[in-house]
């Protein structure tokens, strides 16, 4: 009788954390890695995270410059399961002040937009984020721009 042994498969989270760790190893910025993906810097982030799926293009470039194998390119242009964070309070601070700001703000921003579009949402597909340093003479501020696109709810 023959035995036959298989290597583990390899999944996304492994991709994206070979992804994270030759990054550092190479001292890469995301900035400069958007140009492989031809989007800024917080989506490119996000797909190389897995969080969004590369098209055929933007994941031959990504496995180029990572040195990745044909599998791996593919688990790049799967859908993936996108906000599977857990469903407690985030303990990371930076990721945690997006929780805060959503707790304090979320019900009167919410507000504010339904006064201005009426009653709807603004779209995380149809949606684009731009993170910016500001000069502050008090210290620079990190400054983060939503743009989504209004989609009101209909009757039926």
């Amino acid at each position: 009788m023959t035995t036959v042994t298989t290597a583990p498969l390899t999944t996304l989270a492994d991709v994206t954390a070979k992804i994270c760790a030759k990054k550092t190893a190479e001292d890469w910025t995301w900035d400069e890695l958007a140009s492989l993906t031809g989007q800024n810097p917080v989506w490119t982030a996000a797909a190389l995270t897995g969080q969004c799926a590369l098209n055929p293009d933007q994941a031959i470039a990504v496995g180029e410059k990572f040195e990745l194998d044909d599998f791996e390119i593919k688990l790049l242009q799967k859908c993936p399961y996108r906000g599977c964070m857990s469903d407690t309070v985030p303990t990371d601070p930076f990721v945690y002040r997006f929780f805060e700001i959503m707790q304090v703000y979320g019900m009167a921003m919410k507000e504010v937009a339904q006064e201005e579009f009426g009653d709807g949402i603004m779209s995380a597909i149809d949606f684009s984020i731009d993170v910016d340093r500001e000069a502050n003479p008090s210290g620079d501020r990190v400054k983060i721009t939503y743009s989504g696109k209004f989609l009101p709810y209909k009757q039926f």
